[in-house]
């Protein structure tokens, strides 16, 4: 058998690119036009064209990787040479018009008819309860359980998600679409990312709510399972702004035990009475803390997180659960200002399993047809 006929053919190298894909948009690079042409040697090196979305393409050196891994394993390839070239204005216009179809205003995916992606607002009363800690965890858990999650940083004004959840590179605008970063499988958009430095955030209502509704719409998050929103605290601007975009969103409530604390909480709960959202649940913080002696020291009192889900209850007329105490953990702040969630770094830590198992009930009502009117006829007897 001579060397010529050992070398895999162009379809082979084309299908091995099919499992290629690109990390930002999610598809095989063979689907969007990304593949520009390959060349096979009589000496058995690959040369793949590859064109970038844009020129400073920050994951290029994947998509490069990922090609010589996937074409190397064919029998045959002694050398596998990428070769970069950005796509022109013309094809990026092509790939958003494949990505998001022909609409001159991009729309929110999470809000129209059929929509999949189960949407939770992280909601608190007041700051401080350790709102976002919860988010970013609950966003890894989910991921690590193959679901594909989305985390928006809506707290335009404290905005740390990006910090929390380790997320250091800056977006990749396409055309029009937006591409957010990716930390630890979990896609994520903040306001943050388009900031420099620490620079605060001055705006009014009304900038609000087209910076919020760009997250939703301008970005390009694929076919997600769960989205989180990461809200401010409080009832102001964006949870109204969240209810008028994507209405099927539900509420999950985060408080701490203290009785002052879970009043505030309801509050940030009942908006789901005008709004007419649903109210998934509520998440207790700081529970507790575990002494070295086994013994439990209650910081912040007891029984908010209970309260707040029994009063959400009778004011909503459907049962609001109690999803979890979370117990007091220096080691939850600690991981959330490296960016490496306590989920992920210490899974058996107490904590992490009480956030786990939130993330898990939550998950498994994902991508359901539950509670969705279907156009069926009950077949006759």
């Amino acid at each position: 058998m001579t060397s010529t006929q050992q070398l895999p053919s162009d379809e082979a190298v084309r299908e091995a690119l099919a499992g290629v894909k690109d990390p930002e948009i999610g598809k095989p690079i063979t689907e969007i036009g990304m593949l520009k042409d390959v060349e096979i040697g009589e000496d058995g090196l690959v040369k793949v064209g590859i064109y970038l979305t844009v020129a400073g393409c920050p994951l290029k050196e994947t998509i490069t990787n990922d090609t010589k891994t996937a074409v190397g394993a064919l029998d045959g390839v002694r050398e596998v040479q990428v070769e970069l070239d950005v796509m022109s204005d013309e094809q990026r216009t092509e790939l958003r018009k494949k990505l998001r179809g022909d609409a001159k205003e991009p729309v929110i995916p999470f809000a129209q008819p059929g929509s999949l992606t189960r949407v939770y607002c992280v909601a608190s009363g007041k700051g401080g309860v350790g709102k976002s800690s919860v988010t970013v965890n609950m966003a890894v858990s989910m991921a690590e359980r193959g679901l594909s999650v989305g985390v928006v940083d809506a707290d335009i004004y404290g905005h740390s998600v990006p910090r929390m959840l380790g997320a250091s590179e800056k977006p990749t605008k396409v055309e029009e679409m937006i591409m957010p970063p990716q930390a630890h499988g979990v896609k994520v958009i903040s306001i943050g990312m388009f900031t420099p430095g620490n620079t605060p955030v001055v705006w009014r209502g009304p900038m609000l709510h087209r910076a919020l509704q760009q997250f939703l719409a301008d970005v390009f998050w694929g076919d997600l399972d769960v989205l989180l929103l990461d809200l401010p605290p409080g009832t102001g601007d964006i949870a109204i702004s969240v209810a008028q975009l994507i209405p099927n969103a539900e509420i999950l409530v985060v408080t701490t035990p203290q009785q002052a604390a879970a009043e505030v909480a309801e509050r940030a709960g009942a908006i789901a009475l005008q709004t007419r959202q649903r109210v998934a649940g509520v998440i207790e913080n700081m529970s507790w803390y575990e002494a070295p002696d086994g013994s439990r020291v209650e910081v912040f009192g007891s029984g908010g997180g209970q309260q707040v889900a029994d009063s959400l209850s009778k004011s909503v007329g459907a049962e609001v659960p109690l999803l979890g105490q979370v117990p007091l953990d220096p080691r939850l702040r600690e991981q959330g200002d490296e960016g490496t969630p306590l989920v992920l770094t210490e899974p058996d830590a107490p904590a992490s399993e009480v956030l786990r198992e939130a993330a898990s009930k939550l998950s498994v009502r994902a991508r359901g047809l539950a509670g969705m009117m279907l156009n069926v006829t009950p077949a006759g007897r």
